[in-house]
């Protein structure tokens, strides 16, 4: 009996090194030596280091503040990229790693087969080969290539220091190590945000319901513009006439019937930003604000910190995988930028012979590039995908994936660019011409960007590179054969849509239309209308303004759509027909409520839930048809156009012999969402019945999560918080002789679930709060330090 413990004690040895249908072996996740114990930090004091790297060319140093916000000061630039990218490694590697690995649809080699249909599609999207071409551009420009290459010196030395007692805790949990970091790492990373901010596309949706509707009905389902337009550059701006507008082909038409709809990101990936000029200031300096609106997670998407080096001293936000400021200001200026929601990326329809080796175009065959994709599986054998690439770019779709038929997709991702070249210039710029000069640079994602300087002055430029298209181009899949389809040139830069210290003393965006329909270019996109509107009206009203009054404009939750809406359904309503306490309930708080959005509301999620019902009263019979891919029109669209026409005729239900009226429709949805309200209880305010889960990047690990935060907010709010989706930074900076600037971002600086600074900054961002952002000088060393790193050449 006593061999009993030791037999127990040995199996359990080799089933914790084990792999058991292709989950993680657990023995090192779980070893005293080398387990997740080993990653509790300290919370107090650190003690100074000493680190030295023979690729240094002189001395730095690094602060670490009360937040374990690093302040790097560094002789040489190239050394500071080398630290920031060894502190990026230090804090969030694994998160850096994963990021690069589903861009370039690797996920499988550590998740296994259930991610092949995701790694498929990221290989076919193109994003390898989009990345590849952007690392031959950065290699092209001197300081990009040294930037990129110090970067990645300082990661690679940081991972060469690890042992697997010292991986981040997912690599044990998932059974995996770290791989060397390359600049295609970063390029990858680059891409993946082009992939979350420009993959908007309707092609496959709008061609089927072209094919279904009348172009009457499809014009108003899916409009250029909309009433209430309040844009980006105020209406009435006149624009010079285009010196080369694009010309449409003979009308064809595409007769097809897709079954299947791209998957899209998320249709609120997007952002606030205004500058306001110190004429409308109480201080007389321009405050720059800047809230970016994305995906939720734990460790947070952002890492803050300084960087000063002999010619720049920049602060902000900078993605962990990427060198430099994404988002900040420096000694000069400060910049901004929203997502400018354009659809960049087009379907063609292709006719190939010979398997997948040639297709038609222009009356000739050619041969296609064929990319094999090997895609490696944990726990299974290698899948190899072959990807045809023609002129237009990579078949996204084929007989052997979602097909039937070719469609190949033409992506301004695709092309050769160097974002990094346009932030390393903003990092570094000193007044309005930098700033140009920097933006100029810049194709895809397209973005508004905003400049606001301590010379005084303001702009905002609409900007990247937008293709030339004859009107509706870009809506609908195109043949693939005929060249006179691509899109003709791009628009001219200093013609895309901007504006300079504006009479109305600020400037601002928030995914809106950037134009009136007077702008001699198409565009298309699915733009915002009620945060920008709200926005516009408060700015418009503010005098003596200071950094608290926007502060409490970025945390805004007034709800303009639902008071624009409220009255609209209230008209269709009919008390007579209340015949529940939860019906009396519900009704009670739509007419008492004020049209805020907070947290305690319970009027608000009544509102969502109302509105998502009549949505889906009006549209499921008209769009729900064989399975074929169709888009409900945006939520502004069906408002506006009620407003406009009760009676409209999308109302009426095909499948019912009676014709209904929006008051039925109104009723039953009123009647659904009082029932599902009845069996609530007392979780019907929005923060408990919505509230927010920023979830770990595995989602899958409650406990590194933080689930049910009571927030408030929404879709077509200034604060756009969602279920999963929000602020994912929140930025003020006064530029007047002294720099003052606020931040806060839903995380911490460490991506480690052990640390105390893994979710600190949490709590506060759900309440609205700020903290100073330290912008330290090194002649002058605060009194509140955590530690220090010095980092010199040698061995």
């Amino acid at each position: 009996m006593r061999f009993i413990p030791l037999i127990l004690t040995i199996a359990l040895v080799a089933a914790l090194h084990t792999r058991w249908a292709n989950k993680p072996a657990f023995g090192m996740l779980f070893s005293p030596q080398h387990g997740f114990w080993q990653h509790a930090e300290p919370v107090g004091l650190h003690d100074d280091q000493h680190l030295n790297f023979p690729t240094l060319k002189g001395r730095s140093e690094v602060w670490l503040d009360e937040r374990m916000v690093p302040h790097i000061f560094a002789e040489q630039e190239s050394d500071a990229y080398f630290i920031q990218g060894y502190l990026h490694a230090r804090d969030r590697l694994w998160q850096m790693e994963l990021q690069t690995m589903a861009a370039a649809g690797r996920l499988c080699e550590i998740l296994g087969p259930g991610m092949l249909d995701y790694d498929r599609r990221q290989r076919r999207i193109g994003m390898v080969y989009a990345a590849e071409q952007t690392v031959k551009e950065m290699e092209k420009d001197t300081a990009t290539n040294m930037q990129a290459d110090a970067y990645t010196a300082g990661i690679n030395a940081y991972i060469r220091s690890l042992r697997p007692r010292d991986y981040p805790l997912e690599y044990k949990l998932l059974g995996y190590g770290p791989e060397p970091w390359n600049k295609l790492k970063t390029a990858l990373l680059l891409k993946y945000m082009s992939y979350d901010l420009a993959y908007n596309n309707n092609d496959l949706e709008y061609t089927n319901a072209r094919h279904l509707f009348s172009k009457a009905d499809f014009d108003r389902m899916y409009p250029d513009f909309t009433d209430s337009l309040d844009p980006i550059i105020p209406q009435g701006t006149a624009f010079p006439p285009p010196a080369a507008p694009a010309i449409p082909p003979p009308d064809s038409l595409l007769a097809a019937a897709y079954h299947f709809a791209p998957d899209h990101p998320d249709p609120d990936n997007g952002s606030n930003n205004w500058a306001v000029a110190g004429s409308k200031t109480r201080s007389g300096a321009p405050i720059i604000c800047n809230d970016p609106h994305l995906g939720l997670s734990l460790p947070s998407l952002w890492y803050e910190m300084q960087i000063h080096t002999p010619n720049m001293n920049v602060y902000g936000v900078s993605l962990p995988g990427a060198p430099g400021i994404i988002i900040g200001f420096n000694d000069h200026m400060g910049w901004a930028v929203t997502n400018g929601s354009e659809d960049v990326l087009d379907y063609y329809s292709m006719q190939f012979r010979n398997g997948k080796e040639e297709y038609l175009f222009n009356g000739a065959y050619r041969k296609a590039d064929l990319r094999l994709e090997k895609i490696k599986i944990r726990g299974g054998k290698t899948f190899v995908d072959t990807v045809a690439y023609t002129v237009w770019g990579p078949v996204m779709y084929d007989d052997s994936y979602k097909g039937p038929g070719f469609l190949s997709v033409r992506w301004k991702a695709h092309d050769a660019s160097n974002e990094l070249l346009t932030f390393n210039r903003l990092n570094h710029a000193r007044n309005y011409e930098d700033y140009l000069e920097a933006i100029a640079t810049y194709t895809c994602p397209a973005q508004n960007f905003i400049y606001a300087g301590k010379d005084g002055n303001i702009g905002i430029w609409h900007n990247g590179q937008y293709p030339k298209r004859w009107k509706d181009q870009g809506k609908f899949v195109m043949p693939g054969a005929d060249s006179t389809f691509a899109w003709q040139g791009y628009i001219p830069f200093e013609e895309n849509p901007h504006i300079y210290n504006p009479a109305e003393g600020f400037v601002s965006s928030a995914n809106q239309h950037p134009t009136d329909s007077t702008y001699p270019y198409h565009m298309i996109g699915e733009y915002d209308l009620f945060r920008g509107k709200r926005i516009n009206q408060q700015l418009r009203g503010m005098h003596g303004i200071t950094p608290e009054d926007m502060m409490k404009l970025q945390n805004d939750n007034t709800n303009l759509f639902a008071v624009t809406a409220i009255p609209l359904i209230m008209d269709h309503l009919d008390p007579v027909n209340f015949k529940t306490d939860a019906q009396r309930k519900c009704m009670q708080w739509l007419f008492a409520w004020d049209g805020e959005a907070n947290p305690d509301s319970e009027a608000a999620t009544v509102f969502n839930m109302l509105w998502e019902e009549l949505e889906n009263q009006v549209w499921t019979d008209d769009l729900v048809r064989d399975s074929l891919a169709l888009k409900i029109p945006q939520s502004k669209t069906m408002l506006l156009w009620l407003l406009r026409d009760t009676a409209m005729h999308f109302v009426d239900n095909i499948h019912t012999p009676e014709k209904e009226t929006l008051s039925q429709l109104v009723q039953r949805s009123f009647d659904s969402v009082a029932q599902r309200i009845s069996h609530m209880g007392n979780n019907v305010a929005l923060g408990t019945a919505r509230g927010t889960d920023i979830r770990h990047l595995t989602r899958s690990i409650p406990a590194f999560s933080r689930m049910g935060l009571p927030t408030g907010g929404g879709q077509h709010i200034v604060n756009a918080t969602k279920k999963t989706h929000g602020p994912s930074w929140r930025m003020v900076v006064e530029l007047g002789t002294e720099t003052k600037a606020y931040g806060i971002y839903p995380g911490g600086q460490s991506g480690n679930p052990g640390s105390a600074f893994y979710d600190n900054m949490v709590d506060d961002w759900v309440d609205g709060k700020y903290y100073s952002l330290n912008i330290y000088d090194q002649q002058s060393q605060p009194a509140h330090l955590r530690g220090k790193i010095f980092f010199e050449p040698g061995e």
